[in-house]
């Protein structure tokens, strides 16, 4: 289903978890969670991770508690997922799977997910409603997916802004691809307009739509976003910022929630 080879996510395992690590990448799981908590009444869940990498998220809900299957199919991925998990102390509640994601249906029990995450995936592949489709099916009805993925929107912005450049902003516009330089390699460009159409067609309820890192790659100062201090400032406002429109509109980011309808039986 993915338009990239499993050798461009295995050799980038380090670069990825720096990734992490930085302040952005905080803000991108800190936000994440944020936003899913809106919607979860506190219960011990049953959680997919589709194409969840090294494991960070899936480790993070585990460690509160919750029961997680990821799924990825990047060996090197999985190695470091399951190194986190053992070293975290939460091994017995994470469950690894090496698989495509074209493939779940055959790794993962159907309508058997409290919540499934769907979280950088989209942009690594061409056909967003079937694979929206195939990653619904593990959910039960009434259950959540969780999907983000790089807002095609915040590009011009970010290119003109940070970067000043504003021939690169003019082509970023209505540019087919773009590029991630985490993973040196192409990828589609979303929107979450276009997500929640295909949720809707594909019979999902959109239940929210936020942004996550709002200003944070608008700063150009990296450097800053470093000193704790200005970090919890920072944090506070993206989190201020996360369902106020018109800010999702143009976040680095969009996370859309949606849910599995409950059929009156």
């Amino acid at each position: 289903m993915s338009n990239v080879t499993r050798d461009v996510f295995d050799d980038k395992v380090s670069a990825w978890r720096q990734w992490q690590d930085a302040p952005w990448g905080r803000l991108r799981y800190t936000l994440a969670e944020h936003n899913i908590a809106r919607h979860l009444d506190g219960r011990r869940l049953h959680i997919l991770d589709v194409a969840g990498g090294n494991g960070v998220e899936a480790v993070r809900y585990a460690v509160a508690g919750h029961q997680v299957t990821l799924v990825d199919y990047s060996p090197q991925m999985l190695v470091s997922a399951r190194s986190l998990a053992e070293s975290t102390g939460v091994a017995h509640r994470v469950t690894v799977i090496e698989s495509d994601v074209a493939k779940l249906g055959d790794v993962v029990e159907q309508q058997a997910y409290d919540l499934v995450l769907c979280h950088n995936l989209l942009p690594y592949v061409a056909d967003v409603e079937s694979t929206l489709s195939t990653v619904l099916a593990p959910l039960r009805e009434g259950g959540l997916l969780s999907v983000i993925a790089g807002n095609a929107h915040s590009e011009p912005l970010r290119a003109a802004i940070r970067d000043m450049d504003l021939t690169a902003a003019y082509e970023s516009i209505d540019a087919a691809e773009r590029f991630t330089h985490t993973f040196n390699t192409p990828v589609y460009p979303r929107t979450a307009d276009e997500v929640c159409t295909a949720l809707r067609r594909i019979g999902a309820g959109v239940l929210g739509h936020y942004g996550i890192r709002s200003v944070c790659d608008y700063i150009p100062d990296d450097e800053r976003k470093y000193d704790a201090s200005f970090f919890a400032e920072l944090e506070r406002l993206e989190i201020a910022l996360s369902d106020r429109m018109p800010f999702p509109l143009t976040a680095r980011l969009f996370h859309v929630i949606a849910s599995v309808p409950v059929t009156a039986g």
